[in-house]
């Protein structure tokens, strides 16, 4: 019996075995406000992000896209706690286009959250200043974006760094005139200087990546580079997992570490710790197949375990290789993947965003969106028609955020040539749910690279807070967690670095602010701004 059979026959026994609460979603797109289309043509065929962050300062998430050919937009949220979703475009908004993808980060801890935006040409850091207002990161800050077509992005902050690692991922060279468009570009990483950056290492070899993620697999406190590659397979291409030693140079994990070479068409990394063993799982997506990693082997003296994985997608449940519905029996497309409690059982569930490239016939025109809900038994059920969530759009990216502050995860698809769509959780007799915002002093804010630890009776629930993954966007602020029926969980953090805070009490439908140091602090809806 494998260990992932082990673990989740474990949790089965503990946990309810009915079968798990379908949500329901209600399409608000027209009410909302939202007007967003990603738009271009072959040089816009991936990308297409959407971030969900605060920049107004009142708790409540924000969305900015990116807009391809046209020009990407800032909305702020104008919705009242619990009711229904409500957008006000914001002016001048972010003064850029083509932009593929956006990612939210504190670059220098100042409590107003800067942009990443990924750009067909050269990429920009826009530094916040309040009130949903950005400017270009200052001269200071040594940012020289690569004039390429970037196509992903991660940020992590190294030991004894105050200021980011970021890694920026390219796509092919759109100035190569011959098939298939160019070859893959060089993926960069910038490493501080202090507070500012230093000339970027190129990761070579490159093989156009869609989606890139600081994660710390083996648990070790240092985060390793994961990469999902699109192209370039008879040139070696694969996916790929970088070492980052601090302040040394990266370095490939190879078959000889226990890494085994994965071919697919990468499209979107999403993890989370399914089976309770203290270890991430790894969602991967891509055309006709989607992969769901688990670690081969934890050694069971404690010890570090190898970078060796096995997929588990298909006894899972997670595969999601056709449309389940409207009739098209080809092959998929899937591109941004995320996990989320929708239903509030203690259990994350998966959204993946589905949509053929362009018109390639070898592949689902109707392609519906994915709800995958994760069952007692470690297995998954496909929901997203009954959820009301099996949009045939041309999907792109996507964000699970709790836009109304309702305690129940909200959902932004972005489409190509078509408006963007946005659905409020509208679940009745969901589970119960606490929100937590990490608040450090100094450096790193926002506790990029901690685990925040939930105990339960069907046991600790884990989620590594990251900058990166999904599919060209991504959120950052609250960091929700269903607890199912508690009214109250146990919750600590692992600070980066690995210095774990104390186990504290926290009650269920409430919004907490953690820090390193001192009890949470409860934070309400309309009161004073939160860190």
């Amino acid at each position: 019996m494998s260990r992932w059979s082990v673990v989740v026959g474990c949790l089965a026994t503990v946990a309810a075995a009915e079968e798990p609460l379908v949500p329901r979603f209600v399409e608000e797109t027209a009410a909302s406000g939202l007007r967003n289309a990603y738009e271009g043509d072959w040089e816009y065929m991936v990308g297409g992000g959407v971030a969900a962050f605060d920049c107004s300062g009142d708790g409540f998430p924000d969305l900015a896209f990116a807009g391809g050919a046209a020009p990407a937009s800032l909305w702020r949220n104008a919705s009242e706690q619990g009711g229904p979703l409500r957008f006000e475009k914001v002016e001048p908004g972010l003064g850029a286009e083509a932009v593929t993808g956006i990612y939210p980060l504190d670059v220098d801890g100042d409590g107003a959250l800067d942009l990443m935006l990924l750009r067909q040409g050269e990429s920009l850091l826009l530094r916040g200043l309040g009130d949903c207002r950005f400017a270009p990161a200052p001269d200071a800050w040594g940012f020289r974006g690569p004039d390429a077509w970037a196509s992903a992005f991660a940020a992590t902050w190294e030991e004894g760094q105050d200021w980011p690692t970021l890694a920026v991922g390219t796509y092919i060279d759109p100035a190569e005139e011959f098939f298939p468009w160019g070859s893959c570009t060089d993926n960069l990483l910038y490493r501080p200087q202090g507070r500012a950056f230093a000339e970027p290492w190129p990761l070579r070899p490159s093989f156009c990546a869609l989606s890139m993620m600081f994660t710390d697999w083996d648990r070790s406190g240092t985060p390793s580079l994961r990469v999902s590659n699109d192209r370039e397979y008879y040139k070696g291409g694969q996916e790929q997992l970088w070492r980052m030693e601090p302040g040394g140079k990266p370095r490939l994990f190879e078959e000889a570490d226990g890494w085994a070479r994965l071919r697919i068409w990468g499209m979107g990394i999403a993890s989370r710790d399914l089976n309770l063993d203290g270890f991430p799982e790894y969602v991967l997506t891509s055309m006709a197949d989607n992969k769901l990693q688990t670690l081969a082997e934890v050694p069971a003296d404690g010890g570090a375990p190898r970078p060796a994985f096995v997929d588990v997608a298909f006894a899972r449940g997670a595969i999601a290789q056709r449309p389940y519905t409207g009739g098209d029996v080809r092959p998929s497309t899937a591109w941004h993947a995320e996990f989320a409690d929708v239903n509030n059982d203690s259990r994350p569930d998966l959204f993946i965003a589905k949509g053929n490239v362009a018109e390639m016939p070898d592949f689902a025109a109707q392609d519906p969106n994915n709800l995958l809900l994760l069952r007692a038994d470690g297995t998954f059920r496909e929901a997203g028609e009954e959820a009301g969530v099996a949009s045939m759009a041309v999907s792109r990216g996507g964000t699970l955020a709790d836009l109304n502050l309702d305690g129940l995860p909200d959902l932004v698809v972005t489409n190509r040539w078509e408006n963007a769509q946005v659905w409020r959780n509208a679940t009745e007799g969901a589970g119960q749910w606490l929100q937590l915002r990490l608040d450090q002093p100094g450096a790193n804010r926002d506790g990029v690279g901690a685990w925040i630890e939930m105990r339960l009776p069907n046991g600790i629930h884990r989620r590594e807070v990251t900058v990166g993954g999904g599919h060209a966007g991504g959120s950052l602020g609250w960091w929700h967690m269903g607890l199912g029926p508690a009214e109250a969980a146990e919750v600590r953090v692992i600070w980066p670095g690995g210095t774990p805070g104390e186990w504290e009490r926290l009650e269920a439908g409430r919004f907490h602010v953690v820090g390193p140091e001192g009890p949470a602090r409860v934070w309400e809806p309309g009161g004073a701004p939160p860190p």
